[in-house]
């Protein structure tokens, strides 16, 4: 028999806040009424496809599912409201309430790394929901996970200490809300039966203390109705190396939601492969005032201000046409001017390849793999432009006393080219200090 005769589709739309939302209900053709299970997807588009092979297992094994498309409007790179997207999955679970093929006392909600944060927020505000999924929860505040995954993966690709220290400081600038986001009294809200699970070679989520909190939850909101399983060899999608799904996940879920409420209380809460965390998540601090985007932005901004206002001014003394050289500047000026070309070069590589050394960081940590020789490589580099850039500063702060000294007399534009390149640089050297670009060890 085709598997797909087990199970009929239905393709949906329901109004949310701002737009309109389409999903795919899928339920057994059987006449009954069954449990059922709204999926929650985790960053990203959050397309409803990517939950197909779950969806159409666990309806052929006698559960309605319904995966729908994420909201595109609310929800982007920099903002991202959970209560919201909370609020579309209840919606969801209010349309499978009306139909007379589920079981109203019987909907559960399921939530995949990010729709960690949404699933419980959803469970606590509606009793609604009659049992809650968790798959890679992190439970920690995102900024917490996303800095344990790129030290995670930073361990992996063998980066220097100091790799790790730039990339802390960095995220402490990053100014988003939701990274900040306190997922423990959600948790804490969560009175229906659990069911969470953590892949062993799970790479993105600080899982030993991910399931810490959870069982911290449990035992603030008085609930043991939690299950706990961590699935041998299984990535942040309870795949293996991004194949097959881990044995037993699929089996589980589906035992467990056709067995409830029998099931909601487990005689071992906890239970599965040994889980192996390397570290400790830590929290990042949020950057003081004078490191923070605000002035950092400004900062880059002042250093290009000055890199060009010498040249300009150059220009504008010409276009003028008063242009005019002493003899003592002719001779003395050209060897600094060659020292400031340098310095701005220097000072625009060292952005550069700081830039592309942190998306090559990120790229790695997003496809869980990469080379260390790469890292290591990009590293050298960086912090070889920014002594090269220091010495550079040292030297022709060095070479315009000389001059000076020698008697020359600099023009207008010639100062505002020494104090714009000098005071530039100067202020980069502040960041690159502050960013551990001088630090040892290595």
């Amino acid at each position: 028999m085709n598997a797909s005769s087990l199970y009929g589709e239905e393709e949906i739309s329901i109004p949310a806040e701002g737009q309109t939302l389409e999903g795919t209900v899928r339920a057994p053709l059987t006449p009954g009424r069954y449990p059922a299970l709204v999926f929650v997807s985790g960053s990203g588009n959050g397309s409803r496809t990517e939950f197909e092979p779950q969806a159409e297992f666990l309806s052929m094994t006698g559960v309605v599912t319904l995966a729908f498309d994420k909201r595109s409007v609310g929800y982007n790179f920099r903002d991202r409201d959970f209560g919201l997207l909370a609020d579309d999955a209840l919606r969801m679970v209010e349309y499978l309430k009306t139909r007379p093929d589920v079981d109203p006392s019987r909907i559960g909600v399921w939530g995949v790394s990010e729709g960690g944060w949404v699933v419980p927020i959803a469970a606590a505000k509606s009793d609604s929901v009659g049992f809650v999924i968790l798959v890679s929860s992190p439970n920690v505040s995102p900024l917490r996970q996303v800095a344990w995954a790129l030290n995670e993966q930073l361990l992996r690709l063998r980066a220097p200490i100091g790799v790790r220290d730039l990339l802390t400081r960095a995220m402490g600038v990053v100014g988003f809300d939701f990274l900040r986001y306190d997922a423990q009294p959600a948790l804490d809200g969560i009175t229906q039966p659990v069911l969470a699970f953590y892949g062993t070679t799970d790479p993105s989520i600080p899982f030993v203390e991910s399931t810490n909190a959870l069982m911290k939850a449990m035992k603030e909101a008085g609930n043991e109705q939690y299950t706990i399983r961590f699935m041998g060899r299984g990535d942040h999608a309870m795949r293996i190396n991004g194949g097959d799904f881990t044995a037993g996940y699929l089996d589980t879920m589906a035992n467990w939601i056709l067995g409830l409420p029998g099931t909601a209380v487990p005689s071992v809460h906890v239970a599965g492969a040994t889980p192996v965390q390397r570290f400790e998540a830590s929290d990042v601090p949020a950057a003081p005032w004078y490191a923070g985007g605000t002035m950092l932005g400004l900062t880059i901004c002042l250093a290009a201000v000055g890199y060009v206002a010498g040249p300009v001014a150059a220009m504008v003394v010409r276009l003028r046409g008063r242009h005019h050289t002493p003899e003592v500047n002719a001779r003395l000026w050209p060897p600094i001017r060659r020292r400031l070309a340098k310095m701005v070069w220097t000072g625009v590589g060292l952005l550069a390849s700081v830039v592309a050394f942190i998306t090559l960081l990120v790229l790695f940590s997003i496809n869980q793999a990469g080379a260390w020789p790469a890292v290591l490589a990009g590293w050298l580099v960086v912090r070889v432009l920014a002594v090269l850039m220091l010495i550079q500063e040292v030297t022709a702060v060095a070479a315009v006393v000389w001059g000076l000294r020698e008697g020359m007399r600099p023009s207008r534009w010639q100062h505002v080219a020494i104090a714009g390149v000098l005071g530039g640089t100067g202020l980069l050297l502040v960041a690159a200090a502050y960013y551990g670009l001088f630090s040892f060890p290595w």
